[in-house]
């Protein structure tokens, strides 16, 4: 395709989009990539803060355009275009980007978008969202591959390895008591839900030693006050920005319920920034080795 036949047809696109739903598009059966046609010089958008995370540590943050919102480290992305919310993602906001490549969580969506820009020849490079050290080693061999990035991305494993492996050697000879955590999500100031089996956080108290106090059910919800104070946590964890939305430790706290736990009558709170603790990037070893800290010594 030549140059002047793909820009006219992607300005077709673009003109065209008011009149067409997203949801009109069904999603194709995709694999990790799809072709790429255009130009070689990378124009890259990335939709996942972990995986930004990554493009920085390889040293490849010169090809980014755009990032989604929930890019926020290292603090240069932050000064990036935002392309929105992952989960609420427009073909036109992508494309008007001239991106060649977009570097994606597999949350990342509605799927008809990343389909639309994959018709207009853009190549996309999904990520699978696991809560776990595969993933991570996935997401740097991954992302160091679209990049073109194949020594520096062996460096980065080596290191991630390296680090995982001091990390879990630390926590498994640390002398610690049993630990029952409540994680606690405030999301967009909306009711509060805690997390229970096979979410982010439960797999983060797993792997920094402690337990989660939920575990009749899996992922979040809600909470009752009589729930809360059945579940009987010693430690509350939550993100910096549920802490503040709720206005602070004594604030969240003074909710019902948590006075009838050891971790209200005790004030334990512990408070983390949400792409460290949850994130599952390359700092993951830095993220449960200080998590681990502040829980046990909250």
């Amino acid at each position: 395709m030549s140059n002047d036949r793909f820009n006219a047809d992607r300005r077709k696109l673009m003109a065209g989009l008011g009149a067409l739903t997203l949801a009109s598009f069904a999603r194709p059966a995709r694999s990790a990539e799809t072709t790429r046609v255009g130009s070689s010089a990378q124009r890259v958008i990335v939709v996942g803060g972990a995986i930004a995370e990554v493009i920085y540590a390889l040293g490849k943050a010169q090809t980014l355009v755009a990032t989604d919102t929930t890019c926020t480290f290292p603090s240069q992305a932050l000064a990036l275009p935002k392309v929105g919310y992952q989960r609420t993602l427009s073909a036109e906001g992508l494309l008007s980007f001239q991106p060649t490549l977009i570097l994606a969580s597999t949350e990342a969506g509605p799927p008809s978008a990343l389909d639309q820009a994959s018709r207009m020849g853009v190549r996309i490079v999904s990520f699978a969202e696991s809560h776990d050290v595969a993933s991570v080693r996935n997401k740097i061999q991954g992302t160091a591959r679209a990049l073109d990035a194949a020594a520096a991305g062996q460096t980065l494993l080596e290191r991630f390895d390296s680090q995982w492996t001091q990390t879990v050697q630390r926590i498994a000879q640390a002398q610690r008591k049993p630990l029952r955590v409540l994680f606690l999500l405030n999301p967009g100031g909306n009711q509060p839900m805690v997390a229970g089996r096979h979410t982010a956080a439960d797999a983060m108290l797993t792997y920094a030693g402690a337990t989660n106090a939920i575990q009749d059910f899996a992922g979040y919800r809600a909470l009752s006050p009589e729930a809360l104070a059945a579940c009987q946590p010693d430690v509350v964890l939550t993100t910096d920005d549920t802490l503040q939305a709720s206005g602070g430790k004594q604030n969240l706290l003074a909710g019902a319920g948590f006075q009838l736990t050891p971790a209200g009558r005790n004030g334990c709170v512990v408070s983390l920034d949400t792409l460290f603790l949850l994130g599952f990037g390359p700092r993951l070893p830095d993220a449960v080795a200080e998590l681990h800290r502040r829980l046990f010594t909250s």
